[in-house]
């Protein structure tokens, strides 16, 4: 094509090293740099045009770069999918000057640090041939490559090419389109795949499946590119993963099928469908069903036909005597700061809140799960003061974290009630917690502290510290049931934490064991919470007090000091027989909740954690034995050894940012 154009042609280089495998690739590279040096001297080009992002053209890109050529890429910024990405972003970073075909293109190279001043938005070049190739004879070329009896938008052009990062894969897909093909019973154009590694692999399917010499096939090598303008402008369908599929042929509305991810981050017009997990050849056939013989309204995403003058008013403007010392236009950051011993030293840590009904709770946790130092208050009972005394704490555990040689790498809040974790939102709480709906914690944090913040509801917390620091650790299904002042809880299932549609799963507290069972916080009656969590204890403590069944020879009860569950717990074991048997009945409740756990989740854990977990762990146990299928009952049911579930928890949300966990 090049000869046909009457070029003048001074050098002939043989750089491709047949093998088309990954070896192959990086030696035709290696073979152009050999080769290249003696006729960049000879030329001594003043530009050195370079286009796409094969990788052929990096070789070219490299020699003219280190040989202090001025380099003009032609089509960079643009995202596919494959290792042409890395290929064209790299030439980028070697290029001087950019022309670009799309907006996003653009604006992707001046993200990647590239001088606005030096990058056109000029349209794609082949668009300027594309616009104006409305060949009137345009059935006699379908007919040399196709056969006399094939109509317009009758037939099919074919063109798939290896995917070098995932070449068996690719081997597959191309293997099922061919068969979807053979099945679909139209006149294909099927065009060889390119040289890349995995394309000898690809003709030997087509040979397998007898393409060459299939009636409904024509397979060949090349079409010149004024005829294959015509070929896929007329299609009913092209079919592959080509570039040209989801660039070009947008130029006349042929319906497209782009198969894979070779192309998945290309821009597109709606003349193309994906299938992006090409694994059946029945969804090929589906898609060929539903795209074949469509026409689609012509897309000018990557050109108005008007490329070519723009590149060539642009070439000349370039200042051949400017400095050629490339310039980057970086983003401005913070002046750096030198490394020293001290930081190298410093513990990598997370500031902790802790929510609680009673309590409010802040503390700095190491990356190993050491509660480096811990503050508490009184938790207030109105949102401003609350809020104020979340952000004193957090800033003066901050200050305090520098004296410890803590570097805090953000900050993990527990709370009670319902939390929208990608917000960092409290929709609603509990009544322990007043004024605390709708509640932004993120941001006021965020500003003043400057670092990143995570926030999710207690029991979701406590699984969170049980999988990174408890029992929980390397386990990939098990659930957590936090004992406190309220019942909460957290599911881990393959390893995650669930949330939920509504961010309200793992309300454990609410499952109801009881139709007619005492009422609950939560408005209905008979839950779990409503029999053993810290208030359901305190309230029949209560009860037995003020009947004067409560206090055994050995205890007593100050005045100034309100009866609760521990006082309960106590009278229980000094053999007083009516809270024997209130702890006798929560403990049943919970148990009956666990059984509903195993049978519903099926964990290969549950863990018990929270003050109350030990004084119910055996009753639990018992009725696992009696109520539960057979096939749960080997399920293990443990008391948590972790001290500080909330905090350590919360904090775990911002230890795992560090490894790049994502919640």
């Amino acid at each position: 094509m090049i000869e046909q154009d009457d070029f003048d042609i001074n050098t002939r280089l043989h750089t491709i090293v047949r093998g088309e495998d990954e070896a192959a690739m990086v030696e035709s590279v290696g073979l152009a740099l050999v080769k290249l040096p003696d006729v960049l001297n000879r030329l001594k080009p003043d530009i050195m045009i370079v286009h796409g992002d094969r990788f052929d053209a990096l070789a070219l890109a490299t020699s003219a770069a280190l040989m202090n050529i001025r380099i003009l890429h032609i089509e960079g910024g643009e995202v596919s999918g494959t290792i042409d990405d890395s290929i064209r972003h790299a030439i980028t970073k070697l290029a001087h000057y950019h022309v670009c075909c799309t907006r996003s293109a653009e604006q992707h190279l001046i993200s990647m640090c590239e001088d606005h001043d030096r990058i056109l938005l000029a349209g794609c070049p082949s668009y300027d041939k594309l616009l104006s190739a409305k060949n009137k004879d345009y059935m006699s070329i379908i007919r040399m490559w196709l056969g006399d009896d094939v109509k317009s938008k009758d037939y099919i052009v074919a063109l798939q090419h290896p995917v070098t990062t995932d070449i068996k894969h690719s081997l597959k897909m191309f293997e099922l389109t061919l068969d979807a093909l053979i099945s679909f019973n139209k006149r294909t154009l099927v065009l060889f795949p390119n040289i890349d590694a995995g394309s000898k692999e690809m003709v030997r399917v087509m040979r397998k499946k007898g393409i060459e010499h299939h009636p409904n096939f024509r397979a060949v090598k090349h079409v010149p590119f004024d005829q294959f303008i015509q070929l896929v402008a007329h299609a009913g369908c092209m079919i592959g993963n080509s570039s040209c599929g989801v660039r070009e042929v947008g130029a006349f509305g042929t319906p497209v099928i782009n198969l894979g991810t070779r192309q998945i981050g290309r821009e597109t017009g709606e003349n193309v469908l994906h299938v992006r997990d090409a694994d059946t050849q029945d969804k090929i056939l589906q898609a060929l069903h539903l795209q074949f013989g469509k026409q689609y309204p012509c897309s000018k995403i990557y050109g108005d036909g008007n490329a070519v003058p723009r590149i060539l008013k642009f070439l000349k403007s370039i200042d051949l005597q400017e400095p050629l010392q490339k310039k980057f236009c970086f983003p401005p950051v913070k002046d750096n700061i030198s490394q020293d011993i001290d930081h190298i030293l410093e513990t990598l840590s997370a500031l902790a809140v802790d929510l609680g009904g009673t309590n409010l709770r802040v503390a700095i946790v190491s990356m190993k799960g050491e509660i480096v130092k811990k503050y508490t208050q009184f938790n207030p009972k109105t949102y401003e003061e609350r809020i104020n005394l979340i952000l004193q704490m957090c800033v003066e555990a901050a200050a305090e974290a520098v004296k410890l040689n803590c570097r805090i790498l953000g900050v993990g809040i527990s709370t009670g009630g319902r939390v929208n974790p990608r917000e960092g939102i409290v929709l609603h709480s509990t009544k322990l917690i007043q004024e605390w709906n709708s509640v932004d914690l993120r941001t006021p944090l965020s500003d003043t502290l400057h670092l990143p913040v995570w926030v999710d509801n207690d029991g979701n917390c406590a699984a969170l510290a049980e999988r990174k620091f408890g029992q929980g650790k390397g386990l990939e299904n098990f659930v957590t049931l936090i004992t406190g002042t309220g019942i909460g809880g957290g599911i881990i299932h393959q390893h995650e934490l669930i949330h939920g549609s509504s961010f309200c799963a793992a309300e454990l507290g609410h499952i109801v064991v009881s139709l007619d069972g005492p009422d609950c916080s939560c408005g209905s009656h008979g839950c779990i919470e409503a029999y053993a969590s810290g208030m359901a204890l305190q309230r029949e403590a209560k009860k037995l007090h003020d009947e004067d069944q409560l206090l055994v020879e050995g205890m007593s009860v100050p005045k100034d000091e309100a009866v609760g569950a521990l006082h309960l717990i106590q009278a229980a074991k000094l053999g007083n027989a009516k809270a024997q048997s209130i702890l006798r009945t929560a403990g049943t409740a919970l148990g009956l909740a666990v059984v509903n756990i195993l049978h519903t989740m099926n964990p290969s854990l549950v863990i018990l954690s929270g003050v109350l977990a030990s004084h119910y762990i055996h009753t639990v146990k018992d009725v696992i034995r009696q109520q539960a299928l057979s096939s749960v009952q080997d399920v293990d049911v443990v008391v948590s050894d972790l001290v500080e579930p909330a905090l350590l928890g919360a904090a775990s949300m911002v230890l795992d940012y560090t490894t790049r966990r994502i919640y």
